[in-house]
């Protein structure tokens, strides 16, 4: 997709396709709808009034309507889209709106399109929101089909208003498309089936990624995991015939202070995930191909961070491999020795994503992060508590949540923070050794949370299990169903927040 951004006025543009915001500005619980067009220009909403008054349009949240040749417009087609109530629409409701109006012109053979920004937000933000929705709505994941027929966006412009802040546009724009190509390259990744993403070509796609961007990277197998010590990484690779792979990927700028934190994302990289001799049911087990969510999303992060440039330094270690059941599987009942020298009992091997994580954690400590986040695709539970409208995040320092809480903001992304209290603990503790892999069938989010606390230990840190927001499995009207790339925006802002 070719992205552009404009300003002027719109209807004098000649495109396909003018896309139009509207709210409804009705108050009041049973009012009729009051639609208000989110532009400046009268002739737009002369060439819109008539079936503004039928009531054929509500402006609810991704409704749209389509006008032909509009008039008084050079565009061919006028497209309305609802950002639902006037009073609670937000930047990510543009979000959505582009990317629905990107998803309403791909099979309609429409190939160019131009996005007119709303005048209700600020313009950095209200640019980068509809540049990342539109961007993101364009991904498909019919790769491998045969009759797979490009549907794809060729030309995408986004016009700002002359009232708008056209320098603030377009660094909010130029933001925008960096973060949506880099969550489509996650998206990408986590796409592919376990037999064509293992965990080398996972090594190679971020070392690929990393010289494209200008990043550092090192991929390193079995004998580093030997030389570490990493017994609870290694204890999941057993059992597959498909090397494990340790990406390791460094962001320096050169304007980072000495004194300044050193950041570090960890990310859980299953391949792909049978649950060991612990296997798990049949039904579904294809979608284990995007076990390594968590992992694909730092890899998508560190090339956004790449080309955003923020002042501060950045690590991101993705442990990946896959968990298979054979005849040097590990077992339930074994005991494993993890890198920072902790024993752990393994009571599930399907509880495999804490076991990489927990070696991940140290290393990235070893290799001197001050503070950390980890993503994953980590439990059930989290899906069952939340649903799949949050992710869960878990925290163990207050400082660095509000840090998080602050790059929610920006990426419009839904978590809900889920207790870490020291009485779940006990759920965790072994009777043969530190600690066991699993606390049980209640709080599993959580154990499985505190498991990875014990070896953040007293580095600040945050987890993200998205396990529940990893995968969607209908086509939403602003994007397609498949992998999300969820936690991308999130890490990226998260890190933000700590530049000068």
């Amino acid at each position: 997709m070719k992205t552009t951004l404009q300003s002027g006025n719109a209807a004098a543009i000649e495109t396909e396709l003018l896309v139009v915001f509207s709210t409804d500005t009705a108050t009041g619980k049973d009012a009729t709808p009051e639609i208000s067009l989110l532009t400046e220009e009268d002739a737009i909403r002369k060439a819109a009034a008539n079936v503004l008054t039928t009531g054929e349009f509500a402006s609810s949240s991704n409704e749209t309507i389509l006008l032909h040749a509009p008039a008084g417009l050079k565009a061919k087609r006028l497209l309305l889209v609802g950002l639902g109530k006037a009073t609670k629409a937000t930047p990510h409701d543009v979000r959505k709106a582009a990317g629905t109006a990107v998803r309403f012109a791909k099979p309609r053979k429409l190939r160019e399109l131009t996005v007119l920004l709303p005048h209700t937000f600020d313009s950095a933000t209200t640019a980068r929101a509809a540049a990342e929705g539109a961007v993101l709505a364009d991904f498909d994941p019919d790769t491998y089909r045969s009759d797979r027929k490009d549907q794809s966006i060729q030309l995408l412009t986004v016009l700002a208003a002359a009232s708008l802040d056209q320098k603030a546009a377009e660094t909010g724009f130029n933001e925008g498309i960096i973060i949506a190509e880099s969550q489509n390259f996650t998206r990408t990744l986590v796409n592919e089936p376990g037999n064509r993403m293992t965990p080398t070509i996972l090594g190679q796609k971020a070392a690929e990624m990393a010289q494209e961007v200008g990043l550092k990277c090192e991929v390193f197998g079995a004998d580093k995991l030997h030389e570490l010590k990493m017994g609870a990484f290694w204890s999941v690779t057993q059992g597959s015939d498909e090397p494990p792979a340790l990406i390791v990927i460094r962001y320096e700028p050169e304007n980072a202070t000495t004194e300044g934190p050193v950041l570090g994302l960890v990310g859980k990289g299953i391949t792909f995930d049978t649950g060991g001799i612990s296997i798990k049911p049949s039904d579904n087990m294809e979608k284990m191909k995007y076990d390594m969510a968590g992992g694909a999303a730092m890899i998508g992060a560190m090339r956004a961070i790449a080309q955003l440039k923020p002042d501060v330094k950045v690590l991101a270690i993705v442990c990946a491999a896959e968990n298979m059941p054979s005849g040097k599987a590990y077992k339930p009942g074994d005991i494993e020795i993890a890198m920072s020298g902790k024993s752990i009992e393994i009571i599930n091997t399907d509880a495999e994503g804490r076991l990489v994580l927990a070696d991940g954690l140290a290393y990235a400590k070893q290799l001197g992060a001050t503070h950390l986040i980890d993503a994953a695709t980590l439990t059930g539970a989290v899906a069952v508590a939340l649903g799949q409208i949050n992710a869960g995040v878990f925290a163990n320092d207050d400082e660095t949540f509000q840090h998080f809480t602050d790059a929610l903001t920006s990426s419009g992304e839904r978590f809900w923070r889920l207790p870490l209290e020291d009485e779940y603990r006990e759920q965790i503790r072994s009777d043969i050794a530190d600690i066991k892999n699993t606390g049980g069938r209640y709080g599993g989010a959580i154990t499985a949370a505190m498991f990875l606390k014990e070896f953040a230990e007293d580095t600040p840190w945050l987890h993200l299990d998205i396990a529940g927001l990893a995968w969607l499995d209908e086509t939403k009207p602003w994007t397609a169903k498949g992998p999300t790339g969820v936690g991308v925006r999130s890490i990226v802002e998260w890190v933000r927040t700590y530049a000068k």
